[in-house]
């Protein structure tokens, strides 16, 4: 019986495609399956590397596959694409990933656990949330305009948007009322939905010690604390909390050559999510950086005094990162400076 050494396997909707590679390289099958079928395919292969592109549904398999004895390996999309021979094609991209699964110096996505994704689909549900809001927003105060009326920006207005417009000397016909009425209905409802967004992840947060160590530190909330541990699977999967902010895309961009260095703007790699809330988090700490700031010492002073703010809350930024790793990796609370 041939020995398969790698799965190599290309993700889709409902059909996925496999390659079996043996130890020495060559493709010893290649099939299509349907996801039930593929799920039974796995559970009767001897055990050996599953390799796919890290896309939708892929943690989900690589459970599947921890739980049938497989060791599952996620490769970054990008870093599949030089591995790729011939025409683009379902089989062709399974043996690029079963390629590029073999090499000792791939990039692997660490697996993430069902409570992770869990807590990063309520981040997202909630994201939709506020981009539907803003937009919502948007449509009230450009449906006013064109009857000569300019809406103030703000939740403050939009919340007594028909007290306001009652001050206002333009009358309005009553199937627009009618309208702005509806809109207005479906702005406090999404404002609900938010709200309740914010209880489930606080929830989960006051039942994880890690989500409460996270919050011992300045300029992390509920929303930076849970989108961590929804992105960060495990603290020693980074060498240290350097590699964490790089793995963010809060150190500068490298374009150098010929021996020459040249850094550029940060890098903006990994997760976007986490980042906007880190950075938005240390925005926060340096507008208070009597108070709150206090926590980071004299560093901080140093640095708001010596840079441009936005450069400061990114160096910051940074530096929360570093910080996070450490109290998830050592499991103790953020203690603050004095130096």
């Amino acid at each position: 019986m041939m020995f398969i050494q790698v799965l190599g396997i290309d993700l889709g909707k409902s059909c996925f495609h496999i390659v079996g590679r043996d130890a020495a390289g060559n493709t010893q099958f290649k099939k299509k399956l349907s996801r039930t079928k593929l799920c039974e395919f796995i559970a009767n292969h001897p055990k050996c590397i599953v390799a796919f592109e890290a896309c939708g549904g892929a943690h989900w398999l690589a459970r599947k596959c921890s739980e049938f004895g497989h060791k599952p390996k996620a490769i970054p999309p990008q870093f599949v694409k030089a591995y790729l021979k011939g025409n683009k094609n379902d089989f062709n991209d399974a043996e690029a990933i079963a390629e590029a699964a073999t090499r000792p110096d791939m990039h692997f996505v660490p697996i993430k656990s069902e409570n992770a994704q869990v807590i990063a689909a309520i981040h997202r549900f909630r994201s939709g949330y506020i981009k539907e809001r803003t937009a919502c927003m948007s449509r009230i105060g450009a449906m006013l305009l064109e009857f000569g009326m300019s809406l103030p920006q703000g939740h403050a207005t939009m919340k007594r948007l028909f007290q306001w417009l009652a001050k206002q000397s333009e009358p309005l016909h009553p199937m627009l009322v009618q309208e702005l009425q509806h809109l207005h209905e479906h702005y406090q409802t999404l404002n609900e939905r938010i709200a309740e967004q914010d209880k489930k992840l606080k929830q989960l947060l006051d039942e994880s010690k890690l989500g409460q160590l996270l919050r011992t530190i300045p300029g992390v909330g509920d929303m930076t604390a849970s989108a961590c541990l929804a992105a960060v699977s495990s603290p020693s999967e980074f060498k240290n909390g350097r590699h964490m902010a790089a793995w963010l895309g809060l150190v500068p961009k490298q374009y150098s050559t010929g021996g020459k260095p040249k850094l550029l703007g940060i890098s903006k790699r990994g997760n976007t999510h986490l980042r906007t809330l880190f950075i938005h988090g240390a925005r926060a700490v340096l507008s208070r950086a009597d108070t709150t700031g206090t926590a980071f010492g004299h560093w901080l002073v140093k640095l708001k005094a010596e840079k441009p703010f936005n450069v400061a809350a990114v160096a910051l930024a940074n530096k929360m990162a570093r910080i996070a790793w450490a109290v998830m990796q050592r499991g103790t609370p953020f203690e603050a400076t004095t130096a």
